[in-house]
């Protein structure tokens, strides 16, 4: 070894010190984290059926007013700004679904959950930052863990199929069986995992519902099945729980004498688009042929009073959206309750997100318990945006560079 190199392991040896608190494994005592998230439970679902396990959670740790999801309030973005700490606009996946405005291709979002170029486009999520200093991770179903990010895999992944039951109590205790031994067995640090629940029911009876109050009671019983495996893997005391969701959820106002319906609006015609992304609730895309901006602008920004179309430079900044090369010239929103139809009325959901998230409907659930947190906190309200740097911190890892801020959710530690 020439000294060229000699100085340079020396100067890596030093830079990469436990002392230095600089990213590298440590010792044992590093405590592991189970990231969970049930969809779309909306911040208020525990206050009108009885939750004997989530309130206890929050007695024993923290729990926050509501959490604010990223915008748009849809399953894939959110999840990533959880997991990257990056608002939309910032780390690209703009959408649930995959689409190509050149070729036209539009793919669903289970689909999209397997396509590697739509997730891996420049951000990195907590799963590889955490194990390239050193740490073993995984992802049980959760959205953008089974593709690869710059060639790397997350350690262990399991991928839900298409025709994937979220319903299903059984399988629920089954995948958290699976993760504890995650944990024991295979020795992970990190593992996120996602339930498709209660989303899927309010979507499709609505968040009023009773069907929904008891698909949230049974989120309550796995809350407390999870935490007694967790006690039974002997992880109460070396595991930090985080429990928490993407979005929450509204009811649909199906029989309005004012949808949204584009195929209704007198000065606009979709022979003048050349890419459109509508019917997926209240949001939507339009690409319009070389020279017709202006005309489709004009056509639509006062068509209903119940919908707001803008020029993408022109998407108010507050959402942290719309500065993205995937974004299209136009892109809109509907008020709550109101779903944007395009050609044809296709969209017959009783439940709804992907509407402003400053509407409270849309807001979530924020939960934590475990050795490195306070008991019995209540917080006021935060970003999402925020969580990844709480996960760093309890990783004890160096964060990429994002949005959030550690100062925000640092006060709900226990003191060091």
């Amino acid at each position: 070894m020439g000294a060229p190199a000699v100085f340079l392991a020396v100067a890596l040896a030093t830079l990469l010190a436990p002392a230095s608190g600089a990213p590298v494994r440590q010792q044992a005592s590093r405590n592991k984290l189970l990231l969970v998230s049930f969809d779309g439970f909306r911040w208020n679902y525990d206050q009108d059926v009885d939750t004997p396990n989530l309130d206890a959670m929050a007695l024993d740790g923290v729990k926050a007013r509501y959490m604010t999801p990223a915008f748009i309030t849809l399953t894939s973005p959110c999840h990533f700004t959880l997991v990257t700490g990056k608002y939309v606009e910032n780390h690209g996946v703009v959408h649930n679904m995959f689409y190509n405005t050149s070729s036209k291709v539009k793919w669903p979002y289970h689909t999209t959950l397997g396509i590697q170029k739509w997730w891996d486009n420049g951000s990195l999520p907590i799963w590889i930052t955490a194990q390239r200093q050193g740490l073993k991770t995984g992802s049980f179903f959760y959205p953008g863990g089974n593709v690869t990010y710059q060639g790397e895999a997350v350690t262990l992944s399991r991928k839900e199929g298409i025709l994937h039951n979220f319903k299903d109590e059984a399988e629920w205790r089954a995948n958290i069986d699976t993760v504890m031994t995650w944990f024991t067995d295979e020795g992970l640090d990190l593992v996120t995992l996602y339930f498709g629940e209660p989303d899927s029911t309010g979507h499709r009876y609505g968040p009023e519902s009773q069907e929904r109050k008891e698909i949230v009671m049974q989120v309550d019983r796995t809350v407390g099945y999870l935490r007694d495996s967790i006690r039974k893997s002997g992880l109460e005391s070396s595991l930090n729980l985080l429990i928490l969701s993407d979005h929450g959820m509204t009811t649909v106002n199906k029989t309005a004498s004012d949808l949204v319906e584009f195929h209704k609006f007198s000065n606009f015609s979709f022979k003048d688009i050349e890419f459109e992304l509508l019917d997926y609730g209240p949001n939507g895309m339009l690409l319009p042929k070389e020279g017709m901006l202006e005309k489709v602008y004009e056509a639509l920004k006062d068509a209903h009073p119940r919908l707001h179309v803008y020029k993408k430079e022109f998407f108010p900044k507050s959402f942290h959206y719309a500065n993205h090369s995937r974004i299209t010239p136009l892109l809109m929103y509907s008020d709550p309750g109101y779903v944007i139809h395009g050609r044809v009325n296709v969209q017959f959901n009783n439940g709804e997100h992907g509407f402003d998230n400053e509407v409270m409907d849309m807001k979530t659930i924020f939960r934590a318990v475990g050795p490195s947190f306070k008991k019995g906190l209540e917080v006021e309200p935060f970003e999402s945006v925020h969580v990844y740097e709480l996960m760093c911190k309890l990783l004890g890892i160096v964060p990429e560079a994002n949005d959030g801020l550690l100062s925000t959710l640092l006060p709900i530690l226990q003191e060091t």
